[in-house]
Parts: C-alpha cells; structure tokens; sequence
C-alpha cells in the first residue's frame, strides 16, 4: 500500500490541496516525532493524552500501565480513537499577520486499539525502546517479570489515516497591493538533543553510554566521560 485511504468522511475541506496521501511521507513523519497525543471520549467526556510511539510496519505501537487507564478501557470496550502526531517545521513570516502561517505535517490515526498479544509483548516492548532509545537496551538490566506483568501494549493500524502538510513560504506577487520592503519569509525549525547530564547517583567518571553518545551526536565512537 502506497497511499492513504482518503474516504468522504476524512476529506480535509479546509485548503484541501494541502491533504497528501503519500504513505512515504506519513512514516517519515511517523519516524521522526517521539511523542503524538491519544484521543479517546470516555464517558461522554473527551479525553487527550501526549504519549510517545513508535511505528511498526504497518502500526502504532502505545504501552500503559496494566493498572488502569482509559488507553485500555478504550481497548476492552472497541472505542474508536484518534492519535494525532504534529511536526512544525517552521514559522511564514508574511506581511500581515492575517496572512502569516506555520510550515508544518501531521497525521491523525483513526482506529481501534488492540492489545498485543502476550507471546508478541517483549518485541513490542523492544521495537518502542528502540525508537525511542536506539540500543539501550543492551546497556541496561533485564525486564523483570513483575515489571512485564505490569506492562501492556497496544497496536493501532494504520489503515485510516488523514495527512495534511504546508511546506511553502509567505504568499506574495508582484502587484498583491503589499510593501515588499517589508521582510517576508520562512524561519526553518531545527531540533537538537543537547548535553547529556547523568543522575545524582550516578558516580563521577562513569563513561556516556553509547546509546546517549548516539542520540546526542551520532556518533558510536570513543566513549566520553560524565
């Protein structure tokens, strides 16, 4: 599958040129972002929550406690959720406020959440910590029983998917009526991890893992002291 589904009921209407549906730029945005936010009503009572993911093939991976939440109620029960993720990749600075704009992607992710099967949990587990800390799981002790125990995953697929992008700069011509002496243009957005500082129980000399030494300058190189 090389395009998003795009039925009448998730049509963007609003500058509908904007909608894409390249799959190709949907897991580049899905691969890039850490944290996308989880909509779900429960109750009557509409509920957000911000929660890092990660994809997997053709999925969303989520995981929660065992011990409540209405990620997993909204699982037992089949509700229908929304997971919106959002990159702003910068500021238009046009020459009026009205027409100024963000450089942006974002998809929402509509479906039903289903629990990932336990003999199928400690690779779930695995693809999520390496999206989001890319080999720290060799660097670190094993995951306890209890600690699996207290643990679920949930998939979600992506198979309802909406994407809308702007990826232009201010709008302008030549006879448009504005002062073109006033500056008018894009400010990119650019992200950066910085400098890793250890925990307070960590002992002095302790060298940077190479998983932090990766995510911070990607470089897997001679290993730097904290």
């Amino acid at each position: 599958m090389t395009t998003l589904e795009t039925t009448a009921p998730r049509r963007i209407r609003r500058l509908a040129e904007r909608q894409t549906t390249d799959r190709t730029a949907l897991f580049e945005l899905l691969d890039t972002e850490l944290v996308g936010h989880l909509a779900v009503v429960v109750d009557g009572t509409p509920l957000v929550v911000p929660m890092g993911f990660a994809r997997d093939g053709e999925h969303l991976l989520v995981h929660g406690s065992t011990g409540g939440g209405f990620a997993l109620r909204a699982a037992a029960e089949r509700a229908t959720v929304a997971f919106a993720v959002t990159a702003l990749d910068g500021l238009v600075f046009a020459r009026s406020l009205y027409d100024s704009s963000m450089n942006y992607r974002s998809a929402v992710v509509y479906g039903v959440l289903e629990p990932v099967a336990e003999d199928e949990t400690d690779a779930a587990l695995l693809a999520l910590t390496e999206r989001l800390m890319p080999g720290r799981s060799s660097e670190v002790r094993a995951t306890t029983r209890k600690e699996q125990a207290s643990t679920r995953v949930l998939r979600l697929a992506l198979d309802d998917v909406v994407m809308k992008v702007r990826a232009a700069g201010a709008g302008e011509a030549v006879d448009d009526g504005e002062d073109h002496s006033v500056w008018a243009g894009v400010v990119p957005l650019r992200r950066a991890w910085g400098e890793p500082a250890a925990s307070v129980l960590t002992p002095a000399g302790t060298p940077v893992p190479d998983s932090v030494i990766a995510l911070t300058t990607g470089d897997r190189g001679s290993r730097r002291i904290s």
